[in-house]
């Protein structure tokens, strides 16, 4: 070999190592010392404009499409919503088995249900063949090709049963604990979760990265049981935004579905969301609206309080709070009729529209009004006659009977309480009913001796007419 070729070895190694450029590392923002005496004027930063998450590979293998599953580019009519709605909250553990999932898709049919409204995502995970999140460990246990979407949707379609798929859409993560999965949002991406008033301060100035990032939400769920049901995204993240949309329209271009179905298209309560991007994007929000002395004065103080803004302005906050999620439901909806204009785009929400703004931002009155929703299914859970009457009556005031599935907690109800709101449902106008859930009327329900709650309710309430 001769002596020059390691001598332009050597060289083309230099100038690559030359080209390279190390990549800055994360800085994590510092509490300040103390607050200027004089704080110069600072500009107004503009909210950043959202920004698509890279496509995420599938945690597994996909196999080949099964019979229920869309091929790419075949087109696929959705079902015509039936003129009488009897539908089935589905909940996840269902799912887990083919088995459970031809059993509950028979015993309904047989109960005269027309409508399968399933848990596909229930914390962050995946009930199908998703693009973007992992399926659990329940679902990988019956093999790579096992998807139960798929499955649901050829049982179903086959007794010319509606699927409608059921999304959670914020709620991530139970309060029990934290996810083992690397690849889950909370594991992988801490810093788009949800942050409650009481630990704004303290997680404000504090490395997402960390452990203890998640594990003081968790702490924070686990000692407020009965307000919060675990961990929440950030509803005005951009990313947050983009993959809730990507989720969404996934389904709606991979399944033979008849409909979509948020839950959980809501905060928790009023204590969220203060996590840092909500009050930075907060304030970039609400400068236009307030004089220059108003805006120095409070961002002086921002620079001390993460909370200046919030606290100064409650009303502007609560409203900021709301647009997030009317901004979501409104992009999905749109992304959904574009894709498939058939299917129906329905939300089971709080019964009260008034208290579902003002203690969770939920703005469902102005989602009907806007037409950015087909359906909703005021989740009237419970077991007192009277009160479920109103809630359905104003419900059915509020969006028109058409357009209200009325939506039933038979775990919360006797056997006849439950029939009687099957016939008040139909008596003020609801298009129909939907109950929760086929799990514990299957279970947990009360038998005669010899049927099910489910089958005695059907045989009943339905199958009779």
């Amino acid at each position: 070999m001769s002596k020059t070729v390691p001598s332009l070895l050597a060289l083309l190694a230099l100038l690559s190592a030359c080209t390279m450029v190390a990549e800055p590392p994360v800085r994590v923002p510092e509490p300040p010392a103390e607050v200027p005496e004089a704080a110069e004027e600072r500009e107004v930063p503009e909210v950043p404009e959202e920004v698509e998450l890279p496509e995420r590979p599938a945690a597994v293998p996909v196999p080949p499409p099964l019979p229920g599953v869309t091929p790419p580019g075949a087109p696929y009519v959705a079902r015509p919503l039936p003129e009488e709605v009897r539908a089935l909250w589905v909940v996840r553990t269902t799912l887990t088995h083919p088995d459970s999932i031809r059993a509950m898709v028979d015993r309904a049919y047989r109960a005269g249900f027309n409508t399968l409204i399933v848990q596909v995502r229930g914390r962050g995970d995946a009930y199908y063949l998703s693009r973007w999140e992992a399926r659990p460990e329940a679902v990988l246990s019956q093999g790579l090709a096992f998807d139960p979407l798929a499955l649901v949707i050829r049982e179903a379609h086959a007794r010319g049963m509606g699927v409608h798929a059921w999304v959670n859409a914020y709620l991530v993560g139970g309060n029990a604990s934290l996810p083992t999965d690397p690849l889950h949002l909370i594991r992988a991406r801490p810093d788009l979760l949800a942050v409650p008033r009481e630990l704004a301060t303290d997680l404000f100035w504090r490395d997402p990265a960390t452990p203890e990032y998640a594990g003081a939400l968790l702490r924070y769920a686990q000692g407020n049981t009965s307000t919060i049901e675990g961990i929440y995204l950030a509803p005005s993240h951009p990313e947050v935004k983009e993959h809730l949309y990507s989720v969404w329209m996934d389904l709606a271009e991979s399944y033979h579905l008849d409909g979509l179905h948020f839950d959980y298209v809501r905060y928790p309560n009023a204590e969220f969301d203060y996590s840092r991007v909500a009050l930075e994007r907060f304030r970039a929000w609400v400068s236009p609206r307030l004089s220059p002395d108003q805006w120095a004065e409070l961002d002086q103080r921002y620079l001390r309080d993460p909370l200046a803004f919030v606290e100064e302005l409650p009303g502007p906050w609560a409203e900021f709070r709301a647009a997030q999620i009317t901004e979501l439901v409104e992009r999905i909806y749109v992304g959904v009729r574009k894709r498939r204009p058939n299917l129906v785009v329905s939300a089971a929400v709080f019964p009260d529209a008034d208290d579902a703004y003002r203690t969770r931002f939920q703005d469902w009155g102005s989602w009907m009004a806007a037409g950015i929703l087909d359906a909703v299914a005021p989740m009237a859970y419970t077991p007192d006659n009277a009160l479920f009457e109103e809630q359905i009556r104003r419900a059915v005031e509020a969006a028109g009977g058409h357009r209200v599935w009325a939506g039933i907690g038979v775990y919360r109800n006797t056997y006849r309480g439950t029939l009687d709101k099957i016939l008040i449902a139909g008596r003020l106008g609801a298009r129909g009913v939907s109950l929760f859930s086929y799990d514990w009327a299957v279970s947990e329900g009360e038998w005669d001796g010899v049927r099910s709650f489910l089958d005695r309710l059907g045989a009943e309430a339905f199958l009779r007419r």
